[in-house]
C-alpha cells in the first residue's frame, strides 16, 4: 500500500490545535492597528508578474530565484505574491484611494509564497501581518508605524526584542553612494563570494547582508550610506528618531541595515528576537516613496512593514491561551428518534442564543460522553432522555432536572449571566 500524499516541502498545515494561537495574533494585530485608524485590506493571491519585477527589483533574490510564476490560460504571466506591499500599492492606485483623506492606513493578514530554503520558522508558504500607510511623507507616519509593531510584539510576549533603524536616503544620494560602494567592492573583488560579485553592478547594497566571513570583512571597511545622505534625508531620519525617543522606544542605529526589496528609501527598520537564534528577524519594513511611480502611478509616499506569524509564534513567551470554545455539551441518555430530535433542537437553540455548543455524534456511552465533555472543558452538560433533561454545572457541581429543553437552556443562560 502506497504512502498517503503529503504537503509540498516547505509548506505546512495549520491544525486545529494550532489555530487558536494564530487567532490571538490576528486579534492583537487588529486591536492595535485599528485603534490607530488602520483598516483591513486583502489582495489577490496572484498578481501580474510584472508588478513584482518592476517594484521588488529584478536584481533581488525574490525575483531572480524565489517567485512562483506561471502562465494562465490566456498566456499571461502571473505570480503567487511573494510580498504584499506592491499589491496594496497597486490596489491603492487602481481603486482611486488617493481621493480619500491621506494617509490611507491599511492592514492585512495574508499568505505569501517564496521558493527558498525551508528552515525553522521560514517556509515556502508563510503568513504575514502587515501595515501600510500611503499618501504622507511625514516622519510621524514612520515613527507611529514602528511603534505599532512594537506594541503588537510586546502584547504577544515576543521575548528579547531589539529594534534597529537606519536610512537609505532619497534616490539621488543613494545613486551617488552606489558608485562609491561599487568602487569599494571592485577593489576587493578577490575576497567576495561569487554571489556578491554578481551583485556589484545591479544591487551592491545587498553585500551588507552576506553571511560569508570574507565578504563581511570587506564590508566592515565599506563607505556607509548614512555618511552620504542629503540634508533633507538626514532631517527626516532625525525627526523619526526624536519621535521614537519621545515614546521611549529603544533602538540601535544600524548604518548597514538594508532590506531585501529594491523599493525602500529613507527610513528602514527591523525587529529581531534573541529567542530565534541566528535567524532572528521577526518583522520590519520602511519607507517606499517611489514605489507607486515604478508601477505607473503618480508620486505617492508610503511606509509599511510585515511580520511573520510563524516567526512571532516561535518567539512568543507565554502567549495567552484562548478560552475553551464549547460551553454546553448535549449528551444522549437514550438513542430513540424523539430523544435525538430533542437534543438536536436544544443544541441548535443554544447556539442561536450565543452559547457555543456541541452534541454527541459518535455513539459513546454516557460515561464516554462525560469524558469527552471533560476533554472539551465544557461548563455544562445537558443529558437528554425520554423523560427529562438533566443539566450538570461543572462550576458548582450541581445537577438539576428539567421537564423540557427550553427550561434547561434558560438555566444555562442564567448561569452565564445572560438571562
Amino acid at each position: 500500500m502506497s504512502e498517503p500524499l503529503q504537503a509540498p516541502r516547505g509548506t505546512f498545515d495549520i491544525l486545529p490545535d494550532q489555530a487558536p494561537l494564530r487567532l490571538v495574533v490576528e486579534k492583537t494585530a487588529r486591536s492595535v492597528l485599528e485603534s490607530a485608524g488602520y483598516e483591513r485590506i486583502e489582495t489577490p493571491t496572484f498578481e501580474p508578474t510584472e508588478l513584482f519585477t518592476r517594484s521588488v527589483g529584478e536584481a533581488t533574490d525574490i525575483v531572480q530565484k524565489e517567485m512562483y510564476s506561471f502562465k494562465d490560460g490566456g498566456e499571461r504571466s502571473l505570480t503567487l505574491r511573494p510580498e504584499v506591499t506592491a499589491p496594496i500599492v497597486r490596489a491603492y492606485l487602481q481603486h482611486g484611494m488617493h481621493k480619500l483623506p491621506q494617509p490611507v492606513k491599511l492592514w492585512y493578514l495574508s499568505s505569501c509564497f517564496r521558493y527558498e530554503r525551508a528552515q525553522k520558522g521560514r517556509y515556502r508558504q508563510f503568513w504575514q501581518i502587515g501595515a501600510e500607510a500611503l499618501g504622507s511623507d511625514d516622519p510621524a507616519v514612520d515613527a507611529e508605524s514602528i511603534a505599532l509593531l512594537a506594541e503588537i510584539l510586546e502584547q504577544l510576549g515576543v521575548g528579547g526584542l531589539q529594534l534597529r533603524v537606519g536610512s537609505l536616503g532619497g534616490a539621488p544620494a543613494r545613486e551617488r553612494y552606489r558608485e562609491l560602494l561599487k568602487a569599494h567592492l571592485r577593489a576587493n573583488e578577490d575576497q567576495l563570494t561569487e554571489d556578491a560579485k554578481a551583485r556589484i553592478e545591479l544591487n551592491p547594497l545587498r553585500a551588507f547582508d552576506s553571511a560569508d566571513e570574507s565578504t563581511r570583512v570587506v564590508m566592515s571597511t565599506a563607505p556607509l550610506l548614512l555618511d552620504h545622505l542629503e540634508k533633507e534625508d538626514l532631517d527626516h531620519f532625525a525627526e523619526v528618531r526624536a519621535l521614537l525617543d519621545a515614546i521611549e522606544l529603544p533602538y540601535t542605529i544600524d548604518p548597514t541595515l538594508v532590506r531585501g526589496l529594491d523599493y525602500y528609501a529613507r527610513t528602514v527598520f527591523e525587529f529581531s528576537s534573541e529567542a530565534l537564534g541566528a535567524q532572528s528577524g521577526v518583522g520590519g519594513g520602511g519607507r517606499y516613496d517611489g514605489l507607486a511611480e515604478q508601477i505607473d502611478g503618480p508620486p505617492t509616499p508610503g511606509f509599511g512593514w510585515a511580520a511573520g506569524i510563524e516567526r512571532i509564534l516561535l518567539a512568543a513567551e507565554g502567549l495567552p491561551q484562548p478560552a475553551p470554545l464549547t460551553v454546553l455539551f448535549v449528551a444522549l441518555a437514550d438513542t430513540d428518534a424523539a430523544t435525538r430530535t430533542t437534543a438536536f433542537s436544544l443544541s441548535s437553540a443554544a447556539r442561536r442564543a450565543g452559547v457555543p455548543t456541541q452534541i454527541e455524534m459518535a455513539g459513546r456511552s454516557i460515561k464516554g460522553q462525560f469524558k469527552h465533555a471533560d476533554r472539551l472543558e465544557t461548563r455544562f452538560v445537558a443529558v437528554v432522555s425520554r423523560e427529562a433533561v438533566e443539566l450538570k454545572d461543572f462550576e458548582n457541581g450541581e445537577t438539576t432536572a428539567f421537564a423540557d429543553a427550553d427550561a434547561a437552556l434558560a438555566a444555562v443562560l442564567r448561569g452565564r449571566g445572560v438571562a
